[in-house]
């Protein structure tokens, strides 16, 4: 059903929290209108020309072509002049807090560590970011205070602590509980349940056979006592037969796209059949395993450089550490792995299997904010359309949140919108045209 509302805008007088929009202004409510832009509202629809938005305490109360939006006399539009306006861009694969300069550990992370980050992120236009697995229990004070009022910066989903099997790959060590039973297993679900997680993560990676690997048998109990629970469950996965399994088992999301190989019909028919989505294909994610092997093309650009440390430019300019990546037992695979992810996640998307974005942004070298822009360049890049990449970074990323008010501008939902100034369906690189970021309908200081 198409949920673009243009119709709202000639409604005379449209009631929003018990308030008539058109008299708000008078009543001293905040209210802030915006004219003359291009809009693309992340629904998938047309953009509109010559539109304009009207947004009374951070939600929006009309949006439609900018003669009927009803602007209240005692309100100064602000005349965006022909730009582009798209939601606020969403993350579905981050980790916060625990990184300083290229350094990771448990120690950083702080209240100011993880706000740094999600400021970091508002910058970038990225205004809403699922966090999978790598947080401290502060992480639901953040996230509560958001929810319970309007929130300046970036909002926050978590999956708390995500599971990682015992002496295997994933998590953060002194962050993650290592379970080596299904009986511990189970009772690390409910811990995170109690804590109120939005989401279940799980590790189920050998780290290319260096690691041992979560049995099946743990999987299964993680998905059945999360279900039980009324929560979902997304995991990390490389390999296509981890991938088929957790499928079978009842997984929800898988976090990575499959890496080894290209996926098959019996995959793609089993994801669509059981509503598995691909929630993040993190490949930037791949692209950053092997980019720092040598001056990456990326490190003299402004809109890189104005979020990284002097600290962490200089390490990354390091030829001793460029000669260390790429001296990697690996390196050289590195490449094809990304080629086989935007190969499969394609395949997956043009098989009708539900999709979104996510970076894997957070760890050493993962940079919040600017890695979102290189992972709309790689969707494009695998094949998508600029609308396609856009569209699961917005509406498709908000409707797995199943955050029913956030991700495509509409009337009602939240005013997180960013200001472009060019056309990013005519080329994805102007993405990173940013001219304004909004949360809540509130400027963000950039």
């Amino acid at each position: 059903m198409m949920r673009n509302r243009w119709w709202l805008g000639v409604v005379a007088a449209l009631t929003v929290g018990g308030c008539d929009a058109a008299s708000s202004g008078s009543a001293g409510q905040d209210v802030q209108a915006y004219t003359n832009f291009t809009l693309i509202d992340g629904t998938g629809a047309p953009a509109v020309e010559n539109a304009g938005m009207l947004v009374e305490d951070g939600r929006i109360v009309r949006i439609g072509p900018v003669g009927e939006l009803g602007i209240p006399d005692d309100v100064e539009p602000t005349d965006l002049a022909g730009k582009y306006v798209i939601p606020g861009l969403m993350d579905l694969h981050v980790h916060l807090g625990n990184v300083v300069d290229l350094n990771q550990d448990k120690a950083n992370y702080t209240r100011e560590s993880v706000e740094k980050d999600l400021r970091t992120y508002a910058s970038y236009g990225v205004t809403t970011v699922l966090s999978m697995g790598t947080d401290q229990d502060l992480i639901f004070d953040i996230r509560n205070a958001q929810r319970e009022g309007r929130p300046e910066t970036t909002r926050v989903y978590t999956a708390g602590q995500g599971l990682v099997f015992k002496g295997g790959y994933g998590g953060l060590a002194g962050v993650n509980n290592q379970v080596a039973t299904v009986e511990e297993a189970i009772a690390e679900v409910n811990a995170q349940a109690d804590k109120g997680v939005d989401i279940v993560k799980f590790w189920m990676d050998d780290e290319l056979g260096t690691m041992p690997k979560m049995p099946y048998e743990m999987s299964q109990a993680i998905i059945d006592t999360a279900h039980e629970r009324d929560l979902r469950v997304a995991a990390h996965i490389f390999y296509l037969a981890d991938a088929k399994e957790l499928v079978e088992q009842g997984v929800d999301a898988l976090a990575h796209a499959v890496r080894d190989r290209p996926v098959d019909q019996e995959l793609v028919g089993a994801m669509k059949e059981n509503d598995v989505w691909q929630v993040a294909e993190t490949l930037s994610r791949e692209a950053s395993m092997f980019a720092y092997g040598e001056p990456a093309p990326f490190l003299d650009d402004p809109f890189f450089r104005r979020s990284v440390s002097e600290t962490a430019l200089a390490q990354l300019a390091s030829p001793e550490r460029q000669k260390s990546v790429s001296g990697g037992a690996h390196f050289h695979d590195y490449p094809q792995f990304l080629e086989t992810a935007q190969a499969n996640y394609k395949r997956l998307a043009d098989g009708g299997v539900s999709f979104a974005f996510g970076t894997d942004s957070g760890p050493p070298g993962r940079f919040p904010g600017y890695f979102a822009h290189w992972e709309l360049k790689l969707m494009v890049d695998a094949g998508f359309t600029p609308a396609e990449a856009l569209h699961a970074a917005t509406g498709r990323a908000a409707e797995f949140l199943q955050a029913e008010d956030l991700g495509t501008l509409e009337t009602s939902h939240w005013a997180d919108f960013v200001v472009l100034d060019a056309d990013p369906l005519a080329d994805i690189l102007n993405s990173r045209t940013i001219n304004a970021v909004y949360i809540a309908g509130r400027k963000v200081q950039q």
